[in-house]
């Protein structure tokens, strides 16, 4: 069937065949899933109805003023984060996963810095939530790195176990 053509390498497998890591890949794709959500919304919000984010979007408004060329290159941008972690959570592979929560990581942590060191117009209610929605995010990005680099050296050591190596 290949023809002369070299095998075409196996996808690497997500789990162990024992299923003992399905475990983690179950938690890596509910984090990729709330973190697709959150840019999916955010970013088609924001590109598409800038005016409304900007005036709906809790706590927006502490940084005025609205400008709609950027809140439509910000709305473009996150809906290009979806789209990679979407892909990350249709097939969590960590040649997928690992660059996806990077590049959303990358965004993350310092816009939780900017955040948490530009409280001055907030509310102590708006406050904790701004701080508190900010790390929860910034800090599943890393969360799923790590539960990919920790499933994947499971799963490659196990087959390596079975392998007699």
């Amino acid at each position: 069937m290949n023809e002369g053509r070299p095998p075409v390498p196996a996808a690497p497998q997500v789990a162990a065949p024992d299923g003992r890591s399905g475990g983690l890949t179950i938690l890596i794709r509910i984090a990729l899933a709330a973190l697709f959500l959150d840019e999916l919304v955010v970013g088609f919000w924001n590109q598409f109805f800038p005016e409304s984010f900007y005036h709906n979007f809790p706590t927006v408004t502490l940084t005025p003023p609205l400008s709609e060329h950027y809140a439509r290159d910000f709305g473009g941008a996150t809906l290009g984060l979806a789209v990679v972690l979407g892909i990350a959570l249709v097939a969590p592979r960590a040649a997928f996963v690992i660059p996806a929560a990077a590049a959303f990581s990358t965004f993350a942590i310092p816009h939780f810095f900017f955040h948490l060191t530009h409280l001055g117009h907030a509310s102590p209610g708006e406050a904790v939530f701004l701080t508190t929605a900010n790390a929860v995010v910034a800090l599943l990005g890393l969360l799923v790195i790590a539960l990919t680099l920790v499933r994947d050296r499971t799963t490659v050591s196990r087959a390596r176990g079975v392998g007699g190596r």
